[in-house]
């Protein structure tokens, strides 16, 4: 190996000047898997939507089969990348493999007792959406094609894990439905029953969203954050609500951008192409002028 290489080996392995790129595992634990995590979600979907997702023979004879594979497989796998996770920001010295692998089996064993509530929440998204689109033909077609309902899955997995409070797994998970479907919501906002994105791409939903029941948005859509409050050092404040709080029976327009920690009223419409980043009365109509 020539000596510009060696030298370029030398400075790259200076761990101390780039550390915060760096990173050591504790325990020597597997770091979270994106491949796993993804089998993760495809377990959760087959057992939220049985015959749409892994086995399409599932009938009403083998599915308590169906499901008790799934969900053993499933408890198996999010126990491990619970512990990954929990590994991940946590020196070695205060690590406890003991206690580790309780916190990780007691928490999939939560999170897994949440699946019926999460598939009813499920269920009325996929209504939301089904009776929304003309262009839907079925429930079924929804379910198996469409990316709100891909993307609204994985976050609601992931707000349950948050909830949890599971590090890192919840924001790799809704990260994934974000690569894959151009939806970007974090697995802190808080989102009501029968909701629905037509389209999608392009949204933006915030940590501290807080969206009602019977919201329907467009693609473009961005519930953000108006300014970030800085500390005595300079450093944006992390975890204050500062994302608007959407009311019940919403509809936001394509491309309007909602910022701050604003309030929606309840049966208010949004029209497309907006800036707004002060409340909005119940039942307002906003529209460019003409």
């Amino acid at each position: 190996m020539n000596k510009k290489l060696l030298d370029t080996i030398k400075i790259l392995s200076q761990i101390e000047s780039s550390k915060d790129v760096c990173h050591e595992q504790g325990n020597n634990y597997a770091m979270p898997s994106t491949d796993v995590l993804q089998e993760i979600v495809g377990l959760a979907r087959s057992i939220l939507f049985p015959g749409y997702f892994g086995d399409s023979g599932v009938n009403s004879q083998t599915m308590i089969y169906h499901i008790g594979v799934n969900i053993n497989r499933l408890h198996l796998l999010l126990a491990q990348q619970i512990k990954s996770g929990i590994c991940f920001n946590c020196p070695n010295e205060k690590i406890n493999d003991v206690e580790i692998d309780r916190i990780g089996n007691e928490k999939a064993t939560d999170f897994i007792t949440q699946l019926p509530e999460i598939r009813e929440k499920l269920h009325t998204d996929v209504i939301a959406a089904y009776n929304g689109d003309p262009a839907a033909k079925s429930l079924g077609e929804v379910i198996f094609c469409y990316p709100s309902i891909r993307t609204i899955s994985n976050y609601r997995i992931a707000h349950a894990l948050l909830k949890l409070d599971i590090p890192l797994i919840p924001r790799i998970i809704t990260e994934m439905a974000h690569s894959e479907t151009g939806i970007d919501i974090h697995p802190g906002a808080t989102i009501g029953s029968y909701f629905t994105i037509d389209h999608g791409t392009g949204v933006v939903i915030g940590e501290t969203a807080v969206i009602g029941n019977n919201v329907k948005m467009y693609q473009g859509v961005t519930l953000g954050a108006k300014s970030f409050p800085l500390d005595e050092h300079g450093n944006p404040i992390k975890g204050n609500d500062r994302h608007p709080h959407i009311g019940n029976d919403v509809i936001i327009y394509a491309n309007s951008t909602i910022l701050g920690n604003i309030k929606i009223g309840d049966g208010a419409v949004i029209g497309g192409n907006l800036w707004v980043d002060t409340d909005v009365p119940a039942g307002a109509k906003l529209a460019q002028k003409r």
